[in-house]
This record gives structure tokens, C-alpha cells and sequence, in this order.
């Protein structure tokens, strides 16, 4: 049997794509590439459509005998979301609500949802457990988190089984293959610090000096995108086994990294310098996010192998200096 992986061209879908076919799954992918690379899928069939083209996606079901989805495919640019929240709202929650029309359909019964810790708006407390609050503060976590009831709903209606995995901060590239973090724009810290530190970009900005951390910046806890692939492995290898109802689960590194610890490191392993201007505070940040995984650790048997900020910075590093230009040749 099969697994679909929406949105596989893009960043943590191309590298879930790369870790599935390491395991031995046979996997397909969709993506209407407007913001994936076709150069990012590797080892499987590729379809370039969108998940709302229920017809395309029901073809693709019974052409190669899908069992199973894991759904990256959704717009996911916080800011954006604010600025045009319709937009989110058509992308992420109808596009969602139409491919399940055509899993259902089909009688595909397992899905795992990529969502976000931003379904918990500003933290109540760290490191932040699944059962805390929802309350997000922006229309992307908005979105995410409508569809996570919808999961549960169709849990109920239709006997769908689901995991939906809430993640932090995505860094890092795979090891050993030519794939990586390449957005546009970027807004993440770590691929914005080795810009810089390529002579991309002329420095990192620091959005405010005066949080109640150590040093005074930001921390955000930081995992490596290989170690979301593994765990959206090992989600879809529960729904084969266990009969679930709508299960989430926090995914983070256990500890959080500051921005200035980011910068520093990243100034060891390029052995570069990276010019730093400081800014005002942007609204809204929190001073600290950090994500429990314990549930995680003891359900699905899910272990980070990539917890140092170090190797993760320099997992990117490899991929930003042998691609400055990403997947444009």
C-alpha cells in the first residue's frame, strides 16, 4: 500500500518523502508547486496538481492503492495569514476539507495533518503540553487548528482516523541528500543567519534585546527536519497498527535555542563573520517557545537524532553553501 504525501516538494514534505523511501514505503506525491520545487522529490512519482481537484486526487488513490496520507500542502506565512486571511482560509481549510471529500471517498482512512504549534497562541506556560490551551493568535494557527476539529469530526462521521503533529521551528537539510530549505521569501531564522553569512543578505536583523531570557533575545526551540520526517513515519505506522480517533502530538528538540545563541554558532561553524542590526520587538513575540515532546517519546516511540543546535546548523550550512541559488540551477 501506498502513501500520499501532499505538499512533497516543499521543505519538511520533501524530506518526509526521502525518509519513507528509506524505510521501504512505496510513496506518491502531489504538489501544485507554487511554492515546492519538482527538484526536491526524490525515489517517487510526482503528480503536479492541486489537493482540491478531487477528481485528480481520486485517481491518484486508486491509481497506486493509497492507504494512507500524510498533508503538508497549505499556506503557511504568518504574516501573509494576518494581511489576507481569506486566502488562508480558502488555501488551507477548504483546500483540506475537499481532499478529504476524496479520501473518504475512496475509503482511505488514515491521515496524519503537519500542524503547528501556533494553534497555541501565546504559551500559558513551558514547555507547552498538548492539552494546554488553543488560542491562536493569527490566522495560520487559525486555520490549522480548524482543521484539526475537522479531524475529529470526521473521526466521528466517518471513522477517519488521524494524527495531526504541532511542530516548532524546521531546520536543518538532509545528510546525504542534494535537498534542503529553500523558500521565497524566507522568514526563518537559521536559513536568514547563513544568507548572511553567504553575503546574501546584508545582516540579520534582531527584533528586540530586552526579553526575560539569559541574553535577552528570543528563544525558540529548534528541530531537525529529519527528525519530523521520522516522526511522520512513525505516525502513519500507528494508524496502520492501532485504531485511533483524532490524536495530536507536540514535536520539539526539549530545549530551546536563543537567537544569539543561533548567531554565535553559526559564526563557529561557517567560520564567517554575520553582521547583526538590532530592532525594535515585533509584537506578538513571545519570549519563549518550547514544545514537550513527551507524549511523543512514549506513544510513538519517537527519538530527535539531531538535538544539537551545532549539527543542525550545519546539516544547513552543507546545503545553503554547495545550493546559494536553492533548486535554481
Amino acid at each position: 500500500m501506498a502513501i500520499l504525501v501532499t505538499g512533497g516538494a516543499g521543505y519538511i514534505g520533501s524530506h518526509t518523502v526521502a525518509e519513507l523511501v528509506a524505510h521501504g514505503e512505496e510513496v506518491v506525491v502531489l504538489d501544485h508547486l507554487g511554492t515546492g520545487h519538482r527538484g526536491a522529490v526524490l525515489g517517487a512519482p510526482f503528480y503536479e496538481a492541486d489537493i482540491q481537484d478531487e477528481r485528480t486526487v481520486r485517481e491518484i488513490i486508486g491509481r497506486h492503492g493509497v492507504d494512507a496520507v500524510i498533508h503538508f500542502a497549505a499556506n503557511s506565512l504568518v504574516g501573509e495569514s494576518v494581511k489576507d486571511p481569506l486566502k488562508y482560509y480558502a488555501n488551507n481549510v477548504t483546500g483540506t476539507q475537499k481532499l478529504l471529500s476524496a479520501l473518504i471517498a475512496e475509503g482511505v482512512k488514515r491521515f496524519v495533518l503537519s500542524s503547528t504549534a501556533a494553534v497555541y497562541g501565546e504559551p500559558v506556560r513551558t514547555p507547552i503540553e498538548e492539552d494546554d490551551p488553543k488560542q491562536p493568535t493569527n490566522p495560520y494557527g487559525e486555520t490549522k487548528l480548524a482543521i484539526e476539529r475537522m479531524l475529529h469530526w470526521c473521526h466521528a462521521a466517518y471513522g477517519l482516523s488521524s494524527i495531526s503533529l504541532r511542530y516548532f521551528n524546521a531546520a536543518g537539510a538532509h545528510p546525504g541528500l542534494p535537498i534542503g530549505e529553500d523558500h521565497r521569501p524566507e522568514t526563518h531564522l537559521i536559513p536568514i543567519v547563513l544568507q548572511a553569512a553567504l553575503g546574501q543578505r546584508p545582516c540579520v536583523q534582531v527584533f528586540g534585546r530586552d526579553y526575560p531570557t539569559p541574553d535577552g533575545t528570543c528563544i525558540r526551540d529548534y528541530i531537525h527536519v529529519m527528525d519530523l520526517a521520522s516522526a511522520h513515519r512513525l505516525a502513519v505506522a500507528r494508524l496502520r497498527t492501532q485504531h485511533v480517533g483524532a490524536e495530536a502530538y507536540n514535536l520539539g528538540n526539549g530545549q530551546g535555542f536563543s537567537v544569539q545563541q543561533v548567531i554565535i554558532t553559526a559564526r563557529e561553524v561557517t567560520g564567517r563573520d554575520i553582521p547583526v542590526q538590532d530592532a525594535p520587538r515585533r509584537p506578538g513575540d513571545p519570549a519563549v517557545l518550547v514544545a514537550s515532546s513527551r507524549r511523543a517519546r512514549e506513544v510513538l516511540g519517537w527519538q530527535p537524532q539531531f538535538p544539537d543546535l551545532r549539527d543542525i546548523i550545519a546539516s544547513a550550512w552543507r546545503w545553503h553553501s554547495t545550493h546559494p541559488n536553492g533548486y535554481t540551477a
